[in-house]
Order: structure tokens, then sequence, then C-alpha cells
């Protein structure tokens, strides 16, 4: 009879096989009320899952990630079971578990409207009030796949033919209504008390564009009312902060059908951009890189050699010349800066050699990934290699953190997370080589005493990676910068040194981007600050502002005085009352508004306020200069507002 070993380590005995929910109300009440799901041996099963033998198992609740994916995989089954009822002619097809929420895609004579998915909702409310049991059985393939087609579920009826032949298949059901599923699911519908429908979409089936056209409704689940609250609260923030919003309001950057997926920068926005890049220049000047670089088109023979063509091709543009020569548009600067180290021969006293480059580079995103900013097809990296002996890795890669979390640090960004990533399926080089790579980075970071979590199977194809996760101002991670350790592509591309023995050895590169994107950065920018970005980076830092035409010359003159000093200010001199100048440019995120009327124009000074509202007071031009420059050295953050 089986022996229960639990997760704090003590055992219980029982002299019958007993089913998860049964272990759970032996332990205690509280813990059977609890109970979403078990955990046996590892696996996940539902609380009626039979233990029959010796096990490890502990008991999912919601306060267990497990058990949150739990509730909205089996809010997805309250959807579709919702739909069915409201609209029995509707197909269901898939409905997974996803970042916050979960999905599901129904075939439909007709678009599902507003009202539609209010009483869906509606009706989605009244079956978990109703605290329908859920169960599972098994059926053979071949019947299940007749069970489906003669309800009119082609689609289930097509992914379940899709099975190997001889499999059974798992359907759940709660009340009258069922689905096929893998599984674990709640108990009953009871346990699901928090969620939300957000939105409803395009989708085409196996999401190909040459298949049908679906509807995919999508929603949000959490354990507990609060969390719901707090992130329905989290998503109208985002949505206030979207970058592409402020990139409309604050005449940044626009983009249009014509370049997909490619930025037009507009003046202001083409400043902050250049912020950007002068900000990494003298961080890497400092660090002793030296900048170079590289052509945006070379042979294809060169992608070939590195691997890249085979391993990331469908990512790639590729143009054919009329002489037939065909050549790639380059998706990463890594085997140009190769090409720059193999120019001369090198020594082992050149190395470590840190090489950077703000190069543009392209890939193919489908269309339907794009999104702002955040996903083009044409970006900006602020790529580095560092070459370098085995021996030197530590060093190198310390350094290189404790430069990448500073420079978060000057951004506003001071919760980071960092990822190991190790080998992945598809990959270049040796095992061998890789259990080398792997153990170098992971010393790497503990000499730099970092905590990680494991991100399995996620390296790069020639090397594994730390990854450095930002979280911004309202919750949400980002992934921006990466260190990766890289024993394979200086090799297939020729490069060598001579050592101290005088062996040619092939040296170890060290893969390097903070910001990543620059384009995808400037787009995090903009959404942690709210558009209120530090002084030190606002595309515009002052505005003068007279109140008649009187001090229109007197507001020219102290323009001139700023940018002197190399401040970005303009001045408002538009017969329109000074309320409406002020306001507008709050709107704007301007750091400073400076108002001049005759008492500032006679005495030379300036009348002080902030975006925020907050009125400073008169200043002389000295005074002015030395708060704005005080702030600019010391990277002042943005006032975080909501």
């Amino acid at each position: 009879m089986p022996v229960v070993t639990l997760p704090d380590g003590s055992t219980r005995s029982f002299d019958h096989p007993l089913t998860v929910a049964e272990l759970a109300a032996d332990i205690g009440p509280g813990l059977a009320r609890a109970a979403l799901a078990g955990r046996v041996d590892g696996r996940l099963v539902d609380t009626s899952f039979r233990i029959t033998a010796d096990a490890a198992v502990g008991i999912v609740t919601d306060k267990d990630p497990d058990g949150l994916d739990i509730i909205r995989h089996s809010t997805a089954h309250l959807l579709a079971q919702a739909v069915k009822s409201l609209f029995p002619g509707a197909q269901v097809t898939i409905g997974p578990v996803i970042e916050d929420g979960f999905y599901y895609d129904f075939a439909f004579e007709r678009p599902f409207t507003p009202d539609d998915i209010e009483a869906i909702e509606a009706k989605m409310r009244e079956l978990a009030a109703a605290d329908l049991a859920v169960s599972r059985r098994v059926l053979p393939r071949d019947e299940a796949v007749r069970v489906f087609s003669e309800l009119g579920e082609k689609y289930k009826a097509e992914i379940i033919a899709g099975i190997p032949a001889g499999e059974e298949i798992g359907l759940y059901g709660q009340g009258d209504w069922f689905d096929l599923c893998r599984g674990p699911h709640v108990p009953s519908t009871g346990k699901l008390r928090a969620f939300k429908l957000t939105k409803v979409a395009g989708a085409y089936w196996r999401g190909d564009s040459r298949n049908e056209m679906l509807q995919r409704i999508y929603g949000t689940a959490w354990a507990d009312e609060k969390s719901l609250k707090d992130y329905l609260h989290r998503i109208e923030e985002a949505e206030k902060r979207d970058h592409r919003r402020l990139g409309r309001e604050l005449d940044l950057f626009h983009f249009q059908e014509e370049a997909p997926g490619a930025v037009f920068w507009h003046p202001k926005g083409w400043t902050l951009f250049q912020q950007l890049i002068d900000y990494m220049r003298e961080r890497q000047d400092q660090a002793g890189y030296q900048e170079v670089n590289t052509p945006e088109i070379m042979d294809r023979s060169l992608w070939e050699k590195s691997g890249h063509l085979e391993k990331f091709g469908e990512n790639m543009f590729l143009t054919r010349t009329p002489d037939e020569r065909v050549y790639a548009i380059k998706p990463m600067n890594c085997p140009g800066h190769i090409q720059v180290f193999n120019q001369g021969l090198r020594s082992y006293r050149d190395l470590p050699l840190r090489l950077c480059e703000f190069g543009k580079v392209h890939r193919y995103e489908p269309s339907g990934a794009l999104h702002g900013l955040m996903r083009v097809r044409a970006f900006t990296q602020d790529d580095a290699h560092v070459f370098c002996t085995e021996e030197q890795i530590t060093a190198e890669s310390v350094a290189i953190t404790d430069l990448t979390l500073g420079i978060y640090r000057d951004f506003g960004f001071d919760d980071i997370r960092i990822k190991f990533s190790d080998r992945p399926e598809r990959r270049v080089g040796s095992d061998e080589s890789w259990d080398r790579a792997e153990a170098a980075l992971l010393a790497a970071a503990e000499a730099a005493g970092l905590e990680m979590s494991r991100n399995p199977g996620e390296g790069a194809f020639y090397g594994p990676k730390l990854e450095f996760v930002l979280r911004d101002a309202i919750g949400r991670d980002w992934q921006c910068g990466t260190l990766q350790v890289d024993f394979n592509l200086p090799g297939r591309l020729g490069a060598s040194y001579i050592a101290a023995d005088s062996q040619r050895r092939v040296p170890v590169m060290l893969h390097r981007a903070m910001f990543g994107s620059l384009e995808r950065f400037y787009g995090i920018l903009l959404e942690h600050h709210a558009g209120r970005l530090p002084l030190w980076l606002a595309p515009l830092q002052a505005v003068v502002l007279n109140i008649t035409d009187r001090q229109a010359e007197f507001a020219r003159s102290m323009v001139e005085v700023l940018e002197k000093q190399g401040l970005r200010v303009a001045a408002d001199l538009r017969n329109e009352k000074v309320g409406f100048k002020i306001r507008e440019h709050t709107l704007q995120r301007v750091p400073y508004l400076l108002v001049v009327g005759d008492r500032e124009a006679e005495s030379r000074t300036v009348a002080v306020r902030t975006r925020d509202g907050k009125d400073l007071g008169t200043m002389s031009i000295e005074t002015l200069l030395q708060r704005l420059g005080a702030e600019i050295a010391s990277r002042g953050r943005a006032v975080m507002e909501d």
C-alpha cells in the first residue's frame, strides 16, 4: 500500500489507494478546500488521480505558479463552454494558457460583438457559480474522432486525427459540455472566481494564412479578485504608457505600410535616439572598446561558414544581383567583427580586443508579429564582441556585467533579473566545447556575484548566454541585454592569434549587447517613464515662454544663452495666453518651462516651472544653469507619476 512523501520530507502510509483529493483532506480540511491539482513524482495530475504506489506528492494550490496556470487553462474551458451554450453553431478549436491569461479560438458565422463578449462573460460567471464538477475520461483515438465528428466539431476531429493511432485521448467534461484536453484541470468550476474577457482578434487556423480565419477571444484569470484588479490596473496604465501612442503625441516617430517594421524618426525622436548612442559610446570608450563599422550586405558564403544561414536563414533577407551573386542583409554583427579581427597577425598581447558597433541589422518578422518599436524588422544593435583567451573570460565577463547593470541604473532601472540560458537543440559545435563554454559562463557569473534563474535550451546557436531582464515601473519584465560565451564562431571563420608559446590558437569571443535593440530599448524607456524622460535624455529640455510680445527679444536671448551651454531649448513666442502654452508643453512632457514677463525681462531672470506643476520661483540665469547642470550631471531620474 502506498507510502506518500510530502514536499517537507515527511511521510504518510496508507492501507489503500487514495486520490490526491483524499490525501489533501487527510492532511487538513483547509488544504482540501484549496487543492486544485497534485504533483505526483514531478508530474501534474488532477485531484481525482489515484495514488496506488509509493510516490512523492505535493498538493497544488493557487499559491503555486502551476496552480495559476491550471486556473487559466480551466477558465479557457469555461469560456468555450459558455460560447457553446450561447452560440451552439460555433465550433471550438484550441484554447491554451498564455502569459497573464488564456485565449480560445472559435469558428463562427459572424464576428462576435462587444455585446456578445459581455453575454459570454456573464454566462461564464453563471457556470462558475454552479460549481460544476470537472471530470476526465479516456477514449481510443478513432472513437474520439468519431465523437467530435458527429458533434460537427471538425477542427477538434482534425486535431485528434493527427495524433498517432492507438493512443488514448483525454476528454474533460463539466456539465453537459466536454473538450479534448491533456489536463490537469481544477476539480470544479467553483474554483474559478476571478476572470475577465479582454479582447477579440482574428487568428488563422493552425497559424497558417492559407487556412480559415477564426475568432480568438482573449481573457485573463487570477487566483483572487485583488490580483485581477491589480492586473487590470496595470493594463490600463500600460495603455496610457504605450510607446506608439506616446510616439504620436510627442511627435517622435511613425510607421507606415510602405516600410513595414521600419521606423520613420522625426526630429525630436531622432534627437533622443542619438542621445542613447552618445551615452553608450561614452561608456564604451571609458571601458576600453574600439568602435568599428561593418557592411550591411555580405556574400551568403560568409553566412554559410558561420552557420547563420542554416540556423537562422528563415529570418534573413537575401538578395540576388544581376551577376547571380547572392548576398544577405546582415541579421547580426558578429561575422563582420571577426573579419575585422582577422586583418593582420594578432598576438596574445592584443587580447582582450573589444570591438563595438552601432550596427543596423535586418531580420524577417511575420507581419502579425510586428509591434511598434518592440518588434521591428530593421533595428540598431549596440553590439560588441570581446576577443580573449579562455583565461580572460571571467575578468571580461565580470566587467561586462558591472557595466551593464550600471548603465541600466542610469536609465532608471533598478530591478534587474538575470537568466542563464544553456545549449539549444539547434546549435553548432561539439558537446565538449559547449561544456567548456557553459562552465566558463557559470564561473564568471559566480565571480560577479550574480543571482540567476535557469532558462533551459534558450542559448544562442553558438554559445550559452546570460539574459538581463529589466522590470519596469508597472511591473513588466523586458529582456534586453545579453552576454554570450562563444567557442565556435571564431574557429568557423578562421580567427586565430599567436599565443605565448608561439602556437596559433583560436580566441574565445564574448558577444555582448546592453540595450540589445536600440529601437526596442527606446520603446521600453518611453513606457517606463510614461514619456517623462529624465532631463539629460529629454529631446527638448526646456522651453522659454513669453507672456506678451514685449518679452520676445529677451526670450530669444535666453534660448541663445542656454544653447551655448549645450542645452536643448526652444522658445514659444506664439500670440497665445501663457496658461495655454504652459498646458501644451506640459502635455509634451518638457521638463522645464521658463516663463518671462516684463519683470523677468527687466531683471534678466526667469520664472521656473516643472512639467509636474511645481513652481520653483524666479531664478537668475546663472542659478538656473547651475540647477540644470547638476541635474544632468547626476542623471536625475524622471518623476514617476500615475
